[in-house]
């Protein structure tokens, strides 16, 4: 019995295949709103005249009703689950998308963008919207919030909302180490302290618009993404280690900026959501969380397709994607994104239960 009990309770969950996928919570929370790129965005992209696209099958094929709807995932991402946990919603909806109204965004809503940074400069490289961007949209979506339910308890809803950021992997892996313009401006850290100062302002500037409540989301292990260890044939397909120390480095200045910007500003509720350590727990041990395949993605080969490379035509899409921990090259699995936003549920985003 004891040693059930010590069993970590993600792994309890993984081993069940995630039947219950949350216990909601008895949250304090009454919206959720994002800013981000792909990991979180739920089809902005859809709007956008971009090649970064991900409305189409086999994207989608196990969210709800078998839909595509620009998530890059075959299912739910991340902040889903973590509304669902907070006894919110299923699913954060897109604010480009013409299928919803202000009253279906006035308990979460999304304004992230796949593709997109902190840096201006990585919007530009596959044109999606740039971060200052996602935040004009908010103020209009603040505006709109509050006519329909007026300003009171809009701002209700909006001061009690949690707030979620996650980007940079695309500002490094899209930009920096693509494109020779950032480097020959920039040391990697001199870079890392360019991208920690715009993440800094733009902490800033939501919260002089209302926000007290924000989880800022670190680095995953961006050198073991498949298409990072496509690139890494020579030595074995391994995880790119020069990109993973690049990802904790920048944590660590997040983490240092929650910090400072928790103490600088009054009544901040700031946290750091860190999900390098869980993704690569189980990128180093799949077969504890139910996964046969952590090397090669879901989608096509495995190796390098996303977006349109990975069509519904690519007779090598495997069948069952919860065997594997990522979806294409460069997004991870719902089976994934369940795990990993429960464990931030229970763990940096429980200060706000």
């Amino acid at each position: 019995m004891a040693n059930s009990l010590s069993i970590p309770l993600i792994l309890i969950i993984s081993q069940l295949y995630l039947q219950i996928w949350f216990l909601k919570i008895d949250a304090k929370v009454t919206s959720i709103i994002v800013f981000g790129d792909s990991t979180v965005d739920s089809g902005n992209n859809n709007y956008l005249p971009t090649i970064l696209k991900s409305n189409f099958m086999p994207y989608g094929r196990d969210f709800d009703g078998g839909k595509p709807t620009g998530r890059f995932s075959n299912g739910r991402i991340p902040t889903d689950f973590i509304s669902e946990a907070f006894g919110l919603k299923e699913t954060v909806p897109a604010y480009s998308d013409p299928a919803y109204n202000i009253s279906d965004f006035a308990t979460g809503v999304c304004f992230a963008s796949a593709g997109t940074g902190y840096d201006n400069l990585t919007s530009r490289v596959l044109n999606v919207m740039p971060l200052w961007k996602e935040l004009e949209k908010y103020k209009e979506y603040r505006k709109r919030l509050k006519g329909y339910l007026g300003t009171n308890k809009a701002e209700e809803i909006l001061t009690h909302a949690l707030y979620i950021i996650s980007m940079g992997t695309n500002d490094f892996l899209e930009n920096y180490y693509l494109l020779p313009h950032r480097q020959l401006q920039y040391t990697v850290e001199e870079y890392q302290n360019f991208l920690t100062g715009i993440a800094r302002t733009f902490i800033k500037q939501i919260y002089k618009l209302g926000a007290r409540k924000i989880s800022l989301t670190g680095l995953p292990p961006m050198g073991c993404l498949p298409l990072e260890r496509t690139t890494n044939f020579l030595f074995g397909r391994d995880c790119i280690q020069k990109y993973n120390n690049v990802a904790k480095d920048f944590n660590n200045k997040l983490q240092a900026l929650v910090s400072t910007l928790s103490k600088e500003l009054y009544k901040l509720q700031l946290v750091f959501s860190n999900p390098y350590d869980i993704l690569y727990e189980i990128i180093q041990k799949p077969e504890s969380f139910g996964f046969e395949n952590e090397a090669f993605a879901c989608c096509g080969t495995g190796e390098f397709e996303m977006s349109y490379l990975c069509i519904e035509l690519n007779p090598f899409t495997c069948r069952d994607a919860n065997k594997y921990v990522f979806w294409d090259s460069f997004h991870p699995t719902e089976k994934t994104n369940a795990i990993m936003a429960n464990y931030a549920v229970k763990t940096t985003l429980s200060v706000f239960q």
